[in-house]
């Protein structure tokens, strides 16, 4: 029988264990490494803090506050914009494979959903008892007679015109005079119709303010007047008619400047509760979107054919990239059937419009 080395096989066991004892301290360290590397739920904490911050923002929009350089107006105004900051989150969050970044973002997806989901949708119907439309046609407008044929050709029954220039004032009423044998212009706003008008006056929005305001003569302030109220004879009964030009909406170096804009609006909110007639319909410029808090007075009594009927945002404004709706048309006591944006024309504003029925 063959002898055993026993002190060689006693070295070769020593080895081996040595070998399984290294394994051993080798996974030991890697698990150890692992245990203080971010796992999914913990990569990206920026990034969810990030898209909860955004939710909020969104969600709390109205408890921002003005009192700084109107911040919160500035917020609402570009709101929907707001949604653009999900896909670049979502991207970061992918790329970090961070979970709980995933997870953050659905708040800020539902939350925008919740308030801009309806316009996603095309809500217009054909029908519709009479068409308005409403158009900034620009005062430094370098086309006004191809402007106001083509909005004759729109086939409004109602045609409400802003920021009419005295030198362009007898050229739109010369071109609108064959489709629109009824017309008003009180200052630089104006309203052009099929049916006859009555009872027509200009609405104060407050455009002149401070002491000397009242020492102007009337004449005077007609002259820049911004807004108007008649009433058109309809076949289902009459219709109270607002037009309205407010005030400019600026960002300046001391945040956003809308002073004599949110004068306006309270004024002309003033105007239409106080208005007998229960069918109203207000077309215009207002220099500002439905959700800025500036123009509450008006918004709790009137809703948007645009939010109401029409498909999209329809952006208005600029008109090469219209990027914000500050040109508006509200209703109450009618329907609402569609809401669409016409072709651009000469002016910054693309001209809009909407079908209402009774």
């Amino acid at each position: 029988m063959a002898q055993v080395d026993t002190a060689a096989t006693g070295q070769a066991g020593a080895g081996r264990q040595d070998t399984g004892s290294g394994t051993w301290r080798s996974d030991i360290h890697r698990t150890i490494l692992l245990g203080f590397q971010p796992g999914p739920w913990k990569r990206g904490p920026v990034l969810a803090a990030l898209a909860l911050l955004l939710g909020l923002l969104m969600l709390l929009h109205a408890k921002v506050p003005n009192r700084a350089g109107n911040l919160g107006s500035l917020v609402e105004t570009f709101l929907p914009w707001f949604g653009l900051f999900i896909p670049v989150l979502l991207a970061g969050a992918l790329w970090r494979r961070s979970i709980s970044a995933v997870a953050a973002l659905l708040l800020p997806v539902t939350v925008w959903l919740n308030l801009f989901g309806g316009l996603l949708s095309d809500k217009s119907h054909p029908d519709g008892d009479l068409t308005v439309a409403s158009h900034n046609v620009g005062a430094d407008n370098p086309d006004p007679v191809g402007t106001a044929r083509d909005l004759a050709a729109s086939g409004a029954d109602v045609l409400a015109l802003e920021e009419v220039a005295q030198q362009a004032r007898g050229t739109y009423e010369k071109e609108l005079a064959t489709a629109y044998p009824y017309h008003t212009v009180q200052g630089t706003v104006g309203l052009w119709s099929k049916l006859p008008l009555s009872d027509t006056r200009p609405v104060d929005t407050e455009m002149d303010y401070g002491p000397l305001a009242d020492t102007k003569p009337a004449d005077v302030k007609m002259a820049y007047n911004r807004a108007l109220r008649t009433t058109v004879a309809t076949d289902r009964g009459p219709l109270a008619v607002y037009v309205a030009h407010l005030g400019s909406a600026r960002v300046t170096a001391a945040g956003f400047w809308t002073d004599s804009r949110d004068r306006g609006a309270r004024a002309l909110g003033k105007a239409i509760a106080a208005e007998r007639n229960e069918r109203v319909v207000l077309l215009g410029d207002l220099n500002g979107t439905m959700d800025d808090r500036a123009f509450a007075d008006i918004t709790s009594r009137l809703r948007s054919a645009q939010d109401a009927a029409g498909d999209g945002f329809g952006f208005s404004w600029p008109a090469t990239f219209p990027v914000v709706r500050i040109d508006q048309i509200l209703v109450r006591g009618v329907k609402p059937e569609s809401s669409w944006s016409l072709p651009a024309t000469g002016s910054d504003h693309l001209p809009v419009a909407a079908g209402i029925s009774w």
